[in-house]
């Protein structure tokens, strides 16, 4: 009874904390903002690749969208954790490699969301200086984006392996899950909710912007929980 109660409380404590880390993303990452108000920008669209929305954000919401975001982090894993028993029956080598993968991918996705704030704070300041000095922060920018590339693909790589694995592991019919969450992972929920966000109003979409993964985790750990609830 006591290991069921754990399973129970780290599949909620994983919905708060991808709940918390969509809240992050949204001070991030959401809103909108007319171009033509800020015209040091204009010449960097292509560099900035919506970034520049990133400049009507203060620092304070920046920092907040950041740190939610970090500290939210233990909590996630913790629902990995639930995943790993609720896999249990299926093989074990494979069993261990799913969870694995998918913390790693939580701990490095933990990195790329807090770099955002240093992102906003460059967009920032590309906005401020004058334009003779735009080439300093246009240098930091480009360096900045490659860090995000070498760390953000292998996620979203990783994410997706770990998503094929739960959903092989599921299918087989020998772990604590009913079959039909087979069809649940962060990768066919995200998948879901970006054909979902189509049909929403468009401040929606503008708000949640950033924010797909982890609404995706949101219901997946809503599932988890659900299904193990009562053993």
């Amino acid at each position: 009874m006591e290991f069921l109660q754990s399973l129970r409380i780290t599949g909620l404590l994983a919905l708060i904390g991808a709940f918390l880390f969509a809240i992050g993303d949204v001070l991030l990452l959401g809103g909108r903002i007319n171009i033509d108000d800020y015209p040091k920008l204009k010449p960097h669209l292509k560099l900035l690749s919506d970034a520049e929305k990133i400049v009507a954000l203060s620092p304070a919401r920046l920092m907040w969208g950041a740190l939610i975001g970090v500290f939210a982090a233990p909590l996630v894993l913790s629902g990995f954790w639930q995943v790993y028993h609720g896999l249990r029956g299926a093989n074990a080598n494979a069993v261990l490699i799913t969870a694995l993968l998918f913390a790693i991918a939580s701990v490095v996705g933990t990195f790329v969301h807090g770099t955002f704030y240093f992102m906003g704070e460059y967009v920032r300041a590309l906005n401020d200086v004058d334009e003779s000095s735009q080439p300093v922060i246009v240098g930091m920018i480009q360096r900045h984006k490659k860090v995000l590339i070498i760390s953000y693909a292998p996620v979203l790589i990783i994410i997706i392996i770990a998503s094929i694995l739960f959903s092989v592991l599921v299918a087989s019919g020998t772990t604590q899950f009913p079959i039909w969450m087979a069809w649940v992972n962060p990768l066919t929920m995200t998948i879901a909710w970006l054909l979902l966000k189509r049909f929403l109003p468009q401040f929606v979409r503008d708000w949640t912007e950033g924010a797909g993964f982890n609404i995706a985790y949101m219901v997946f750990f809503t599932c988890t929980t659900f299904t193990l609830w009562n053993g």
